[in-house]
C-alpha cells in the first residue's frame, strides 16, 4: 500500500464501518485465548495492533512499508520493518500471528505462510483475512496493489500446504457483497474514502447484522481463517 493510502487509512479506520468491524473480529478471534506475544503482519498504521495490546497481548505492528510504519510508531506502537516472508523473529517465540489483508499483495503468499508457521510456537494461533472471490476483482484491487482475490478451496490448500490444520473458515461482508459487487463494476479505483456520517452509519447497521446472522457459510467479500500449526 502506498505512503498515501497509508495515511489516508490511518486517518479513516477511527470510525470506517470496514475498519470497525474487522476490529471487531479480531478482537472476537482472540477472545478467550492466553495473551502471550503477537506479531501483526503488514500493519500499515497499526489499528489492529492497539486491539492486540488492548487485549494484554505483547504485540508489535510488522509493516514493509516506511510510511505505515512512521504512523504506527507514531501512535507508540513497537515496530518492526520487513517483508512478510522473511520475519525477523526466531524460530517457536510467537503464541500469534495475525495477517488480515495481507496475503493478496504477495507474489510468494506460500513464502509469507510458511514465515507464519516458523515462528509461532505449536500451541500458537494463526488468523487470516483476505479478499475473496475472483469475480469481485475490479479497479478498486489494482488501486490498492492486490495480485489475487481468493476462492475458499485457493485460501484453505495454501494454509494446510503451509503447515496448518484449519480451526474455522467464514466469509465475511456477506450482507452487502451485491452492493459491493455493483459498485465495483463501475469503479475505477480504491474504494477506501471518507463517506458521509450517515451512509456510514448505514453500513455500519448492516455489516453489525451480519454477528447475529448465519450468513458465513455464503458467498462474501472476504474470508477469514482460525488456524494452527500442524502436529
Amino acid at each position: 500500500m502506498e505512503g498515501t493510502e497509508v495515511r489516508k487509512l490511518a486517518q479513516l479506520e477511527g470510525q470506517h464501518w470496514w475498519y470497525r468491524e474487522r476490529r471487531h473480529l479480531l478482537a472476537e478471534a482472540i477472545r478467550g485465548l492466553t495473551p502471550g506475544r503477537a506479531i501483526d503482519i503488514g500493519a500499515a498504521g497499526g489499528g489492529n495492533t492497539m486491539v492486540l495490546q488492548r487485549a494484554g497481548w505483547e504485540a508489535t505492528a510488522l509493516e514493509y512499508s516506511a510510511e505505515g510504519a512512521a504512523v504506527a510508531h507514531e501512535r507508540g506502537l513497537p515496530v518492526l520493518r520487513s517483508d512478510a516472508t522473511r520475519l525477523p523473529l526466531a524460530d517457536d517465540t510467537q503464541d500469534l500471528v495475525v495477517a488480515f489483508d495481507i496475503l493478496e499483495h504477495l507474489a510468494d503468499d506460500d513464502g509469507a505462510v510458511r514465515e507464519a508457521h516458523r515462528v509461532l510456537k505449536p500451541s500458537g494461533t494463526y488468523l487470516v483475512a483476505v479478499p475473496a472471490d475472483p469475480r469481485l476483482w475490479s479497479a478498486h484491487d489494482e488501486a490498492v496493489h492486490h495480485l489475487r482475490r481468493y476462492t475458499r478451496p485457493e485460501l484453505l490448500a495454501l494454509l494446510e500446504r503451509g503447515g496448518f490444520v484449519i480451526d474455522s473458515v467464514r466469509s465475511w461482508n456477506v450482507l452487502l457483497r451485491p452492493v459491493v459487487a455493483f459498485r465495483r463494476r463501475a469503479s475505477t479505483g480504491s474504494d477506501l474514502e471518507d463517506l458521509h456520517p450517515i451512509v456510514n452509519t448505514g453500513l455500519r447497521a448492516i455489516i453489525t447484522a451480519e454477528r447475529y446472522l448465519p450468513v458465513g457459510g455464503l458467498p462474501g467479500v472476504s474470508l477469514l481463517v482460525t488456524a494452527r500449526p500442524r502436529q
